[in-house]
């Protein structure tokens, strides 16, 4: 009966000493601070930089990054730091057409000397104001046996240099998740202003896959339309059927291949993903967007800088704020007064 008892204790305490799942923890490396998110079980690692624009730049699993990221380290990302990993792109995605955009009959001009604003070969406005901002601050880390999780925040009208180049007070918050072998991405933005405010947000991923060339990699793309584009690489306001542009795009070789693409009408499965893939030999990366990502940037350049594919959420098109007010582009997204928007995109690597 003694026995019994002592194995009956010992069965109530075996759950607590298995080691959880999934861990989440802040830490320092190399001088900066990186939040990490852990699945022991599938030997995966997503490693963010919140004073770096809160970059995901890091998705190991079993040691091989996911994400494309041409540095030694962390601390060479902050010192000279460029499009890489995971990066955001708000309050305007990619480019805009002029220095300012219109909304709701009124001009918000740009003005040179406050944020930092990058510009583009035509010297357009490009990627937005936030990729490599040290304004974030993490108000959640945790874990527990279904995932690993932080939550990053903006309070984006504390800063008046950003606001004074757009001018609606809001918060901004990304919400990322490990779980079941994936990273969701969650952006949650709420509207403090006592106006409307567009929408006009995107992401910026960098994928690789390690176990074939990039001739050999092929590319997925769930789309229905293609923007035609500017010589600046700006929608005109005019798309086309996609089959018509890209006829193999349900399973497309890069080899001899250039994208530097717009995509809309996204194809979406029962459950309301638009799922792409890249593909190695085993290798795989899929994004899926979930709602409110209705647009798809695709950009694979090749040549010397041709070691990544990226598939980007959009919430609409490039410059899709002055197209809006164009009459070009009528699916602009908005948030009213006390609102809030919410969009998710999830990336799976697998047989890496």
């Amino acid at each position: 009966m003694m026995l019994l008892r002592v194995a009956f204790v010992l069965s109530l305490f075996v759950p607590l000493m298995q080691a959880q799942p999934y861990a989440a923890t802040v830490t320092t490396q190399d001088g900066v601070e990186v939040v990490r998110l852990v699945d022991e079980g599938r030997n995966m690692r997503v490693s963010i930089a919140p004073k770096i624009g809160a970059n995901a730049y890091e998705f190991l699993v079993n040691g091989k990054n996911a994400l494309y990221f041409p540095y030694e380290n962390v601390a060479e990302f902050q010192k000279a730091p460029r499009l890489a990993g995971v990066p955001l792109l708000w309050p305007w995605a990619n480019r805009l057409d002029r220095d300012g955009f219109f909304f709701d009959g009124r001009y918000y001009g740009l003005q040179e000397g406050l944020a930092p604003f990058r510009r583009d070969g035509s010297k357009f406005p490009i990627h937005g104001l936030l990729a490599f901002s040290d304004a974030w601050e993490v108000v959640n880390v945790s874990a527990d046996d279904r995932d690993a999780e932080a939550v990053l925040r903006l309070e984006y009208e504390r800063y008046p240099e950003l606001a004074a180049l757009f001018p609606f007070a809001h918060s901004i918050e990304l919400h990322y998740s490990l779980s079941g072998g994936a990273l969701a991405v969650t952006t949650r933005i709420d509207n403090h202003s006592v106006r409307r405010m567009p929408v006009s947000l995107g992401f910026h991923p960098y994928f690789q896959v390690h176990d074939a060339p990039r001739d050999e990699w092929t590319v997925e793309l769930p789309v229905g339309s293609v923007w035609k584009l500017s010589e600046q690489v700006v929608p005109t306001g005019e798309k086309v059927a996609s089959e018509e542009l890209f006829p193999e795009r349900k399973k497309m070789g890069l080899k001899g291949s250039k994208l530097d693409n717009v995509f809309g009408d996204l194809e979406r499965g029962a459950e309301g993903w638009a799922t792409f893939v890249l593909s190695g030999e085993r290798e795989k990366v899929t994004v899926e967007y979930g709602e409110g990502f209705d647009v798809a940037v695709v950009y694979a350049p090749g040549g010397e800088r041709g070691g990544f594919v990226c598939f980007e959420p959009m919430a609409g098109v490039t410059n899709a704020i002055n197209l809006a007010h164009e009459g070009k582009f009528p699916d602009l997204q908005s948030i009213e007064p006390g609102e809030s928007w919410t969009a998710t995109f999830r990336i799976r690597p697998t047989d890496f």
